[in-house]
């Protein structure tokens, strides 16, 4: 079956109108839910409609509320709120462009796929495309679909483009609202060292297939025992990691050279000038040693 469009419309870059398509480019992953169940019947709960002092309620006696102070709401019916949303646009105009890297990953919410809309807006689509990529630059504009309108970016990706909802400003909680208070120094040069090391010793491609939810894998794990078992409880003990010094207190030199796999190595380059002094300084006190001998036989002799 083929997926359905998330959107079709027109690109429109100053006089230029690119018919296209726009596809989800993610898919919801792995997930078990659950339903609540009535142990002594093993029916499923099911929820009501409750006014308190009233009981269960019919659907159509309920609006939607927006409360301007405690207790009392303005009323609005389904028909009103239809009445004020944005008329689904079938045009997305490129309004502004900016650096590819001036959007910051906090504003990026959701990626879809955009195709042209059939084949002779494939030449358009490619001078857009390749303009984007020439420039490094993203395209920006206000998607209005389903009765709202989104800011969107759109850039070059592989043969085609991406489209990527991005939040808008008041979505988004300011960084030094979290960080203002952290101390402005600098880390240890040497701890630096060390953990750059073990960054580019694990720095590999990104294959996301090698990732999973081992949350879910567990949880399915534990339902197919359960059915095994035929309804009994099945309770695993799982050993939490414990920390070797039984603190929180963490020697950090130690944990990032111990991390490294080169703390035994470093011990012996630091160990190794002692020796070479040691040494050097054997011969004079076995120099002093012979004469010290050499001249108590001669007061014997």
């Amino acid at each position: 079956m083929a997926a359905r469009a998330y959107w079709q419309g027109q690109i429109r870059l100053a006089l230029v109108s690119i018919p296209v398509e726009i596809y989800p480019a993610t898919r919801s992953g792995a997930a078990i839910s659950f339903r609540q169940i009535h142990e002594p019947s093993g029916k499923p709960i099911k929820y009501e409609k409750v006014v308190a002092g009233v009981g269960p309620v019919d659907p159509d006696e309920i609006l939607k509320g927006f409360e301007i102070s405690k207790g009392n709401y303005v009323l609005l019916e389904q028909e009103e709120i239809e009445a004020v949303k944005i008329e689904s646009r079938k045009t997305l105009e490129l309004v502004q462009f900016v650096e590819s890297d001036a959007i910051d990953v906090l504003y990026y919410e959701k990626p879809y796929f955009v195709l042209p809309a059939d084949d002779l807006a494939e030449e358009a689509y490619a001078v857009l495309r390749d303009a984007l990529r020439r420039t490094r630059k993203v395209g920006l504009g206000q998607l209005s679909v389903r009765g709202r309108e989104q800011l969107v970016s759109l850039k070059p990706c592989g043969r085609g483009m991406v489209l990527e909802v991005l939040r808008y400003a008041d979505e988004v909680t300011r960084a030094q609202t979290y960080f203002r208070g952290l101390p402005d120094t600098q880390a240890d040069a040497d701890l630096l060292d060390l953990a750059t090391t073990i960054i580019e010793k694990k720095t590999a491609p990104f294959k996301p297939e090698e990732f999973h939810d081992r949350y879910v894998d567990a949880l399915g794990q534990l339902i197919e025992k359960k059915k095994k078992a035929k309804g009994k409880r099945v309770i695993e003990d799982v050993e939490e990691p414990t920390d070797a010094h039984g603190g929180n207190v963490i020697d950090l030199m130690a944990a990032l050279k111990k991390s490294v796999g080169s703390g035994g190595a470093d011990a012996a380059k630091k160990s190794a000038p002692a020796k070479k002094t040691r040494s050097r300084s054997s011969p004079k006190s076995s120099s002093s040693s012979r004469s010290r001998s050499t001249s108590a036989r001669k007061k014997s002799a």
